[in-house]
């Protein structure tokens, strides 16, 4: 493994143990060239997979990217950072157990639109307004209003 501060080729394992939830490997390395120490994760890859943009690209699955827009869309509000881990598992391992190797990017908006749909309401319609380009307030009302039952949360 490389060093992410100095470049030097070979580094050291000082501490390898399970991750919290087992799905990966947690490594402490240590630099011999400018004796810095760093984390790396191991994980489990079945296969690769490539991500097919609305536009036509193809990408291939980057799970930190994916870590990322559900952290920002959590942002500030009361969800464990494991929680948010567990779901980036259960995302990658459904799509590498799916037969695939490209997957559409709309099906992963989906999974992540389903798993914050059952986590926090918020971060369900903050992904929402990005993953369905809201352009403008009557786009939040009408889906806040789907979310309340479709009365739009009027109450009589």
């Amino acid at each position: 493994m490389r060093c992410p501060f100095c470049g030097h080729d070979d580094t050291q394992v000082k501490d390898s143990r399970p991750s919290e939830d087992n799905g990966a490997i947690r490594r402490r390395r240590f630099c011999p060239s400018c004796g810095s120490r760093f984390t790396t994760f191991e994980r489990v890859s079945l296969r690769e997979l490539t991500i097919v943009k609305k536009n036509g690209q193809r990408v291939p699955f980057d799970r930190e990217k994916l870590t990322r827009s559900i952290q920002i869309a959590t942002r500030k509000r009361p969800v464990d950072p494991d929680r948010i881990d567990r779901i980036v598992t259960s995302i990658q391992r459904r799509l590498e157990s799916s037969g695939e190797s490209e997957i559409a990017s709309g099906t992963i908006g989906e999974m992540v639109m389903d798993a914050l749909a059952g986590l926090d309401q918020v971060a369900y319609v903050r992904f929402a307004s990005v993953y369905r380009n809201f352009r403008e307030a009557k786009d939040f009302e009408d889906f806040v209003g789907r979310l309340g039952g479709g009365d739009g949360g009027n109450q009589s």
